[in-house]
């Protein structure tokens, strides 16, 4: 569904990315790995139309969509968790949520039940600042939020950052049920080795803004990934 080709990214005179190609197909998860720098935003930035890249192109569902603004791309299904959350410290929890309807349309406007079936924690805060919450709950409720766009893609930037272990589990059956649903890509980026290889379907390991390996879970070589994470 998702095609990254040959995708090259600057920063005024800084190269962040170098000829990185990925690939996201329906109900499955691809996880990109790999140390703080080496490119790993800088490739979601790009996927979800937040900077322009350089060169490349970016296909989805048969489409290049690689000149396209942020808010086309997620007409188009494309959900983004961006690292840290970002969720509305001031609105509710409920409001978090229906900021993603920003791009659907108005008789689509609805909370999926599904949402509350994957994290039911939210369903009896709807109330409460989104503020309020701890960070693994403010995790929740920022994927919550992406999913109620429908989305087709949903790209996660880092979801088990500064999150506590019990809620790390519980997000990563999340991505699981998700999968199994069959109707949706997913793309990880992730640091946490055990979460990313026990999720991953197929996988891609950056380094200083190039993919050093990539292939299947089944083809993984444990150690050599580690060696790329490593500090």
């Amino acid at each position: 569904m998702l095609s990254v080709e040959g995708l090259d990214l600057h920063y005024g005179a800084a190269q962040a990315l170098r000829a990185v190609s990925v690939q996201a197909t329906a109900g499955a998860v691809t996880c990109v790995l790999g140390r703080n720098g080496v490119g790993k935003t800088s490739l979601l930035r790009a996927i979800c139309g937040q900077h322009r890249q350089s060169k490349g192109r970016i296909v989805w569902q048969g489409e290049d969509i690689s000149a396209l603004p942020t808010h086309e791309r997620a007409r188009r299904g494309i959900a983004f968790v961006p690292q840290g959350r970002e969720v509305f410290p001031l609105l509710s929890v409920k409001e978090n949520i229906e900021t993603g309807f920003a791009p659907l349309k108005r008789s689509e406007r609805t909370i999926p039940e599904y949402v509350f079936e994957l994290f039911p924690v939210l369903k009896s805060m709807l109330r409460r600042r989104g503020g309020d919450l701890s960070g693994g709950q403010q995790q929740q409720l920022a994927i919550a939020r992406a999913l109620t766009m429908r989305p087709k893609l949903i790209v996660l930037d880092e979801p088990t950052e500064g999150i506590q272990p019990s809620i790390i589990k519980d997000i990563g059956r999340a991505i699981d049920t998700l999968r199994q649903r069959g109707d949706m890509a997913i793309l990880l980026v992730e640091q946490y080795f055990e979460f990313a290889r026990d999720l991953a379907d197929s996988y891609a390991v950056m380094d200083r803004g190039q993919v050093v390996l990539a292939g299947t879970r089944a083809s993984m070589v444990e150690s050599d990934v580690r060696r790329h994470l490593s500090v």
